[in-house]
């Protein structure tokens, strides 16, 4: 029997659905080998959840150990076996499960007869035949290629694959408990780290700035771009747009990106100038502003227009702290409402759940009523 490593199994899988995330979230397809892609579009139609999870098991079996039979997955079956059970309990599922991808809650091999070859043979007594038949073309496919790129492009492409699944279920976004100042910074600080393609810093700062219109009762309308949509086709100023009595009180643009002088200058001329704003604001993920930005945008100032660069970690900690309890309540409510949204891919649901869960698992003091 062959022994797999699980803990570096658990890595490979971790490691590899943050790149399906990414493409998914990008609209990116993967790259794999073209003949596999109608087996795993029927895989992953097929009402049999547990042909694609063996299947997952399989290829990262195949990817860590080469030697290893992936049609004989129990112990007994000979000297290149491997345990498809365990391999299951310990990583396969509890990874799908972890991410909220829906799955069975039994072992995989269930489905199947004790001690079963994943062969022809076998598909004489399953219900589902076409499924399990695009099993055995995409095993056949990870059997006859060994350069470990190609079978890194099937397992994102599977990964890919249970991130769409993903995405047609129903997530349940965990609530959010009366937190103290310093727990906020920390929710914040683990969203923002989060790998969201721009959308999370977008979220909180829109949730922010409506806070702060409940707040204080202001007749603010704060308009926001989906992500990826350009400014100038949707005719705004910004990636967010405050406005008062249709008049553009404010807009901001968010970056991910360092903040360079050459981008500042582009703003300035194709949007600020053109729609005389005069207050407009750079968020920045990470703090130390180019002399450069703060020289040119002095040059603006003097022409009437305000350009400031705001770092949204510090911007936030700010405001939540000057609107005390009752505004951070206010916050927590529109930022859960915007993650409600049908629109918000179930990957930041997710990353949501998980980061109120570490939250909560510290057992940090809780603001006092």
């Amino acid at each position: 029997m062959s022994s797999l490593d699980y803990p570096k199994a658990r890595s490979l899988l971790d490691a590899t659905f943050e790149r399906a995330q990414a493409a998914l979230l990008s609209r990116t397809p993967p790259q794999v080998n073209a003949e596999i892609v109608p087996d795993g579009d029927m895989l992953f139609s097929s009402k049999t959840q547990a042909y694609r999870e063996v299947l997952l098991g399989c290829t990262v079996a195949r990817i860590l150990d080469k030697n290893i039979n992936i049609r004989q997955p129990y112990v007994d079956q000979g000297p290149n076996s491997f345990s498809g059970r365990s391999l299951d309990e310990r990583v396969v599922n509890p990874f799908l499960q972890d991410k909220r991808i829906p799955s069975s809650r039994g072992p995989y091999l269930s489905v199947f007869r004790r001690s079963v070859r994943f062969d022809k043979k076998t598909g004489a007594g399953l219900r589902d035949k076409k499924g399990y038949h695009s099993f055995l073309s995409i095993l056949k496919y990870l059997e006859n290629v060994s350069e470990d790129e190609q079978l890194s492009s099937v397992l994102i492409y599977l990964l890919y694959k249970f991130a769409e699944l993903r995405e047609s279920s129903v997530v349940q976004l965990s609530q959010l408990q009366r937190i103290s100042l310093q727990q906020y910074d920390v929710l914040i600080s683990g969203l923002l780290s989060i790998k969201s393609g721009g959308r999370f810093p977008v979220l909180l700062i829109i949730a922010t700035l409506r806070a702060i219109k409940d707040f204080f009762g202001l007749d603010w309308s704060v308009e926001h771009l989906g992500i990826n949509v350009a400014d100038t086709a949707a005719g705004v100023v910004g990636d967010i747009t405050v406005k008062s009595a249709n008049q553009t009180v404010l807009a901001a643009e968010i970056t991910e990106r360092v903040l360079d002088r050459s981008r500042v200058v582009a703003t300035f001329n194709t949007k600020i100038a053109p729609s005389g704003i005069e207050d407009y604001l750079f968020f920045v993920r990470s703090p130390g502003v180019d002399p450069k930005i703060r020289q040119q945008a002095h040059q603006y100032f003097a022409q009437g227009h305000e350009v400031n660069v705001l770092v949204i970690q510090e911007w936030m900690h700010m405001v939540l702290a000057t609107v005390g309890k009752r505004g951070r309540t206010i916050f927590s409510a529109k930022l859960r409402e915007l993650l409600e949204a049908p629109d918000v891919p179930k990957s930041l649901k997710v990353a949501w759940n998980d980061q109120v869960a570490k939250l909560m698992s510290k057992g940090q003091p809780r603001e006092r009523r």
